[in-house]
């Protein structure tokens, strides 16, 4: 049973879910440094206000976060994590005014820099999310 316990896999598991499930409520809590740009990005999302928005990513991250901490789930995980690392990017596009310095895509501002970062989440989910794959394949 110890043979498939891989410790390699919950020590990326376990700071994704503390990365998703702690952002996810600040946001639900109104906390989160994030809150203004997140209204800035999602003021065309139809059906309801941004704020409200906001609390629905915050509860769409906590899941996120839970689901990376059960291998059973891992796919959601990605998936879900996929579906709002999307719109996570999206200030890149269409806010670079707030992202980037003039404008400038090689200077990012706090703001760019918080999400260009994402690239490594990305990269450790995509690696779990592998070899998860790859053992229920076997």
């Amino acid at each position: 049973m110890l043979k498939r316990f891989n410790t390699n896999d919950y020590l990326v598991r376990i700071p994704l879910f503390i990365i998703f499930f702690w952002f996810g409520i600040l946001k639900v809590l109104d906390l989160s440094p994030a809150t203004e740009l997140i209204i800035d990005t999602v003021f065309w999302m139809p059906f309801l206000q941004p704020e409200t928005w906001t609390i629905i990513i915050g509860y769409w991250e906590m899941a996120i976060g839970l689901c990376f901490l059960n291998k059973k789930t891992t796919l959601i995980a990605v998936v879900l994590m996929f579906l709002q690392m999307t719109g996570t990017f999206l200030p890149l596009v269409i806010l670079p005014e707030i992202t980037f310095q003039d404008s400038n895509p090689f200077l990012p501002t706090l703001e760019g820099q918080y999400i260009i970062k994402n690239i490594i989440i990305i990269t450790a989910a995509l690696i779990i999310g592998r070899s998860y794959l790859k053992f229920k394949l076997k």
